[in-house]
């Protein structure tokens, strides 16, 4: 048994124990139960059950929802359809979101999932400097799948990080 103030008290009989949890005003919990002989703490129950649900508020403050949006075309969409897609994909990579691009294929055009392909492989190159792909193109019934990540933010050089190195380079070519 555990006392109230955090001292192990050995091994006590339970009535033992229950007296001194009503003694000292707080409740006697079993932390625990498979442990032989099972441990038990004095303990006020409510302000630990409290505790922990403001640890676990804190702990969801904290946490990154990353949300997933999802742009649809298909086998003959437009290169002018397809650039409205791919800025809006651009514009949500750099928010930090993912992004699906699904091919959806109607009737015969599942014939020819190579044309669906390379255009997954044009958008991935076309938004490569802001992205990475997460989950290669694959087929899932009817439709064609990519999903693509924000690429991790790796540190640009400032402005004057670029004029100190082009002042080096100007100072050691004379």
């Amino acid at each position: 048994m555990i006392g109230g103030d955090g001292q192990n008290l050995g091994v006590v009989p339970i009535q033992e124990a229950l007296r001194l949890a009503q003694e000292q005003q707080r409740d006697l919990v079993e932390v625990s139960p498979q442990a032989e002989p099972p441990v038990c703490r004095i303990m006020d129950y409510g302000k630990y059950l409290y505790e922990q649900q403001k640890k676990e508020r804190e702990a969801k403050k904290a946490q990154k929802i990353i949300e997933v949006k999802e742009i649809r075309l298909r086998p003959k969409t437009d290169l002018h359809h397809r650039g409205f897609k791919v800025r809006d994909a651009r514009r949500w990579l750099e928010q930090g979101m993912k992004v699906k691009v699904r091919i959806r294929f109607r009737g015969r055009e599942i014939t020819h999932p190579e044309v669906a392909l390379q255009d997954l492989q044009e958008i991935a190159e076309e938004l490569g400097d802001v992205s990475t792909v997460e989950v290669q193109p694959s087929m899932d019934m009817r439709t064609m799948l990519m999903v693509l990540a924000p690429a991790s933010k790796s540190k640009k050089p400032s402005k004057e990080e670029v004029t100190s190195a082009q002042d080096e380079v100007s100072q050691s070519d004379s």
